[in-house]
């Protein structure tokens, strides 16, 4: 259990105290105010805490374990894929050969990295079923707005200036209708049917001649196969739009069907969850973008290729191109770890990964679905949907359960999402967890139901093991205290 009384270390300061020993001087000493002009000078004495090397070690020791992450428990983060990270990835992306070259260097000096990135490539369109991929976006989320910026650019090569709109469905990511925006274009809303898909008579009224593209996740992100898929694709394409796959979700159907099988003309992959690189954090991403062959005159520039001699290169040749959409060549660690993964883990690798991560995920909903509402009940892919509505007539809401989980050492679950059901509770196991790790997890939030009937007030002040307790999330968003000053009265 966390130190929830640990002091900071400006409380731990005792008057000369020091963590350092330096050398004595071996040279004339100067006046600082000799050398830096007197306007760069501080005009009073910094307020460092002064501590001794071991607590000053120790205190840091203890923040470093307040950190939660997916190698210290269980991450069972819906809509974003936190699998644990085989750690010979890391090993090979930290190879002397990729981390100590440069981006300005000649093509003849990094013909390995080239044939990685290219090899990167061609595994990704064998996964997804495009013809072509960049892999310079640097997130999910600026590889859809890559990919619709490349969509503009087709309809506009093709003077078809009045597509205006995207066709976003109700459940879908909030970033699809941001991406869709900051594209140019307007976000229309489809709507989902009672089985949780989209409902085919709403999308046959909203795509019409204006409609650029439709954004569509499979599965969706109620853990649900869109099992329409091809119809969805034949009306789009018969409006004269586009299908925009947003793989967020991808890890569910890898080696099992591919995106460009189903009708998508349009493909990001999120390198960062599905192929293992570090998520979270706000750290860098990879976010590739994989396009039919008419739309592949339209990627970014430059692209990878293979030379006729058998070399590899950038190609700049491509008028068509909307442009350079990152610095140099996206986040070439990222590749290299993805690349690791794809290679460790083979074609059969990846497809038992998404039998196993959909094999968890309907275990998972089976155990739960005695405590808890299930809206839709069918089988699911990679992750579920549950609602607390139940728990919320006992006055818990889901928000409570989730803080009390918390308190048995799990990162919650996403909540309030998907916006169509009711106290929604999404969770996505992964298949890098075990049975017992899902049972235990599976025990816990049952338990926790049990008190939001018998003991509810022990939920609903949740959590209680934590180093914060509950917050009040809205201020502490807007009015965020980030430093520590002395003397100032927190409130």
């Amino acid at each position: 259990m966390p130190d929830q009384n640990q002091p900071l270390i400006f409380e731990e300061s005792k008057k000369g105290r020091i963590a350092f020993s330096l050398p004595e001087l071996d040279i004339p000493e100067m006046p600082l105010d000799s050398m830096v002009p007197d306007e760069y000078l501080r005009k009073n004495e910094p307020e460092f805490p002064e501590v001794s090397e071991l607590q000053l070690i120790r205190h840091y020791m203890a923040l470093s374990k307040r950190n939660f992450g997916v190698d210290n428990g269980f991450y069972p983060l819906g809509s974003c894929t936190m699998k644990y990270n085989p750690k010979i990835n890391e090993v090979v992306a930290r190879l002397d050969g990729f981390t100590k070259i440069h981006p300005y260097q000649d093509e003849a000096t990094v013909q390995g990295a080239l044939e990685l990135l290219y090899r990167l490539q061609t595994n990704l369109e064998a996964v997804t079923g495009m013809d072509a991929i960049t892999l310079q976006p640097a997130a999910g989320a600026h590889g859809e707005w890559t990919g619709l910026m490349i969509i503009r650019a087709f309809h506009e090569a093709n003077h078809d200036l009045k597509r205006t709109k995207v066709i976003i469905p109700d459940t879908a990511h909030g970033t699809n209708p941001a991406s869709a925006s900051v594209a140019g274009f307007e976000a229309v809303t489809v709507k989902s049917d009672e089985n949780g898909l989209v409902d085919l008579e709403d999308l046959k009224h909203v795509a019409d001649e204006h409609t650029a593209a439709l954004m569509l996740t499979n599965p969706n992100t109620l853990g649900l196969f869109e099992t329409h898929i091809q119809d969805i694709a034949r009306i789009v394409h018969a409006a004269g739009g586009k299908v925009y796959y947003d793989g967020a979700n991808m890890n569910a159907i890898m080696g099992i069907t591919r995106p460009g099988d189903m009708g998508y003309d349009v493909v990001h992959l999120n390198l960062h969850k599905t192929f293992t690189g570090p998520h979270g954090g706000g750290g860098p991403g990879s976010g590739p973008v994989g396009v039919k062959e008419e739309l592949a005159p339209f990627l970014p520039k430059p692209l990878i290729i293979k030379k006729e001699d058998g070399t590899y290169g950038f190609d700049d040749d491509r008028p068509l191109s909307i442009g350079r959409v990152k610095a140099f060549y996206g986040n070439f660690g990222i590749n290299v770890r993805a690349y690791a993964y794809i290679r460790s883990m083979g074609a059969e690798g990846l497809n038992q990964v998404s039998r196993d991560a959909v094999l968890n995920a309907n275990y998972l909903l089976k155990r739960l679905s005695k405590d808890f509402e299930t809206p839709f009940h069918k089988f699911c892919k990679h992750e579920f949907v549950l609602s607390g509505s139940r728990q919320k007539k006992m006055g818990v809401r889901t928000l409570d359960m989730a803080k009390r989980l918390l308190d048995f050492g799990y990162y919650p679950p996403t909540i309030y999402f998907p916006l169509i059901v009711d106290e929604a509770m999404m969770i996505e196991p992964t298949e890098t967890e075990s049975k017992e790790t899902l049972d235990a997890f599976a025990d816990h939030l049952i338990e926790i139901s049990h008190e939001a009937e018998k003991t509810p007030e022990i939920v609903q002040d949740a959590p209680h093991k934590t180093v914060i307790a509950r917050l009040d999330e809205t201020r502490a968003a807007r009015h965020p205290i980030l430093r520590y000053q002395k003397n100032t009265v927190q409130v």
